[in-house]
């Protein structure tokens, strides 16, 4: 057979259905997006609504849900994220009271809303920034296209958009004064139960993949730290077992592994693991050679351009149509066909599923609140609380869930200004949601990713001279110090980048075959060379004295 036949025919895949429903467990640290968001948002708006102008909330609220973003990440990259975010959010916020301030004509305006949702799916898909990602930049900026503005305004709302994201940075960075190690704790723990998942099916090519990329993450979390402290050397330590682990399953313990991940939980002393000899000690010295840095961002963009074209096609079809409809908030539709775009056509399908089952669910809710929310600013403003905490800690099991609680809060937000009519608010919802949804899918099967292949072939060329390159040093007797390390590192970014790439092209609905098969051969050989770098670098030895 050849290696380039595909196991299923590239012109036919299945859209799941039931599976885009379907719940997940919370995450670990679901109340802390919830919380903060909370702690961001409530401040800013209790003051509004003490000075009688909760009609400027739409833009404190641009700066309050930046705190939102890089929960995962470091304190120290936290704060460079959080900047960054802070200002990208003020940035579309500007481009859109300019616009708006400059223009009432609708299309004019969808069509500047579509360019800036594709802007903002691009650069945090390239900088990956996480969730919420794009979505609620996109939610911001489109919608203040829509409110009245005059020039000469633009800076006082700026301004109020600016302090309340500078509030928001600190809330993001409060938790560093409990707890400064927490994320990369959270990673460390992360690698060691995806290890011990792997040490417990060896056989499981998924779960060997998903810890080869908990461990890869983990090495990227400890690094982007900047600092050589001690708390960080032992968590470099345990990551080192997990990657034994990987190494040599049959002679791990998964049930030790998730012991020292369940004390990374508290806040006590991280665990030390005994057998790892003078060789980790090297290991641990090279950070130095370990930091790769990024690609260029633009070498990051060039291969988001199906998405970014599908993301403004999309965008700016589904606020026409809404448009065409009569429908006073085409951002909605907007807003909904930006929420859909992830990685393929499969994944984009699942969230459509997600967001109108949400969406329409949210608008059942907002119908029950609406009766409270309309006895007093201040009911308002508490039940918009109450839907920020909801759907932060409930949109982690399933973004469906999630969307059940923003969806009445997007709707209450429009009250800020004044009452609204309650029918007309539902209707126009429901109608955006399928516009959005339906328009947006299309763009997604029309705008194919003709070059998904091309990155499997690129990623299958790296990880095999990454190998080579490790293969190399382990013919040495006497390899550099650290280059093995080095390589190692190398070698593991490869294999993690192909699984991605692979993955991302094969949920792609019409694409040309693949090498699957190649890509599972290439993808073992990998393994095997990252598991004969541990051993010759002396970290796959005896377990602890108590094993």
């Amino acid at each position: 057979m050849s290696s380039a036949t595909p196991s299923v025919p590239p012109c036919a895949r299945r859209l799941p259905l039931a599976a885009a429903l379907r719940l997940g467990g919370p995450s670990d640290i679901w109340f802390k997006p919830a919380l903060s968001v909370v702690a961001a948002v409530a401040p800013p708006n209790l003051t509004l609504l003490a000075l009688g102008r909760l009609d400027l909330a739409m833009y404190t609220m641009a700066g309050s849900l930046c705190a939102l973003y890089a929960h995962n990440r470091p304190y120290v990259a936290r704060a460079r994220a959080l900047a960054w975010v802070v200002a990208g959010m003020i940035g579309g916020l500007g481009v859109a009271l300019v616009t708006a301030s400059l223009t009432t004509n609708a299309v004019a305006l969808v069509t500047v809303g579509a360019l800036l949702a594709a802007a903002q799916k691009i650069l945090c898909d390239a900088t990956r920034i996480g969730p919420p990602g794009h979505v609620v930049l996109a939610f911001i900026s489109s919608a203040s296209l829509f409110v009245p503005q005059d020039l000469g305004q633009v800076p006082g709302h700026l301004a109020l958009g600016a302090a309340a994201g500078v509030w928001a940075w600190i809330v993001g960075m409060a938790p560093a004064l409990v707890r400064p190690h927490g994320p990369e704790r959270r990673a460390t723990a992360h690698a060691l139960n995806a290890a011990a998942v792997s040490a417990g099916a060896p056989d499981d090519a998924r779960a060997r993949a998903a810890a080869t990329a908990a461990v890869h993450g983990a090495w990227q979390s400890l690094l982007s730290t900047g600092n050589c402290s001690e708390p960080r050397r032992a968590l470099e330590r345990l990551v080192v077992r997990a990657e034994v682990a990987l190494a040599a399953p049959v002679g791990t313990d998964p049930e030790r592994l998730r012991g020292w991940a369940r004390e990374l939980s508290g806040t006590g002393p991280v665990p030390r693991p005994d057998g790892l000899g003078d060789a980790a000690d090297e290991l641990l010295g090279v950070e130095a050679a370990l930091a790769f840095g990024e690609p260029p961002l633009l070498t990051r963009l060039g291969p988001l351009a199906p998405v970014a074209l599908r993301t403004a096609l999309g965008c700016a079809l589904a606020g026409y149509v809404s448009l065409a409809f009569g429908v006073g908030r085409p951002y909605w539709a907007l807003v909904t066909a930006a929420s859909l775009y992830q990685a393929n056509v499969t994944l984009t399908w699942s969230r459509g599923v997600q967001r109108v089952t949400g969406n329409l669910l949210g608008v059942a809710a907002f119908a029950v609140l609406v009766p409270l929310a309309h006895t007093g600013q201040a009911a308002l403003v508490l039940c918009c609380l109450a839907l920020n905490f909801g759907a932060e800690a409930l949109i982690g099991r399933n973004y469906w869930l999630g969307s059940v609680c923003v969806t009445p809060m997007a709707l209450l937000i429009t009250e800020f200004a004044h009452a609204q009519r309650p029918g007309e608010l539902m209707t126009d919802r429901v109608l955006d949601t399928l516009v959005g949804a339906l328009v947006g899918f299309l763009a997604a099967v029309v705008v194919t990713d003709r070059w998904a292949g091309d990155r499997v072939e690129a990623a299958l060329t790296a990880v095999g001279r990454a190998r080579e390159h490790a293969a190399g040093l382990l013919a040495e007797e006497r390899p550099e110090p650290g280059a093995l390390e080095s390589a190692r590192r190398g070698l593991s970014a490869a294999v993690v980048h192909l699984r991605s790439v692979a993955d991302a092209a094969a949920g792609e609905w019409w694409r040309r075959a693949l090498p699957e098969e190649r890509v599972m051969r290439v993808e073992q050989a990998g393994h095997r060379t990252l598991a004969a770098t541990v051993r010759r670098q002396g970290l796959h030895c005896r377990e602890d004295a108590r094993a």
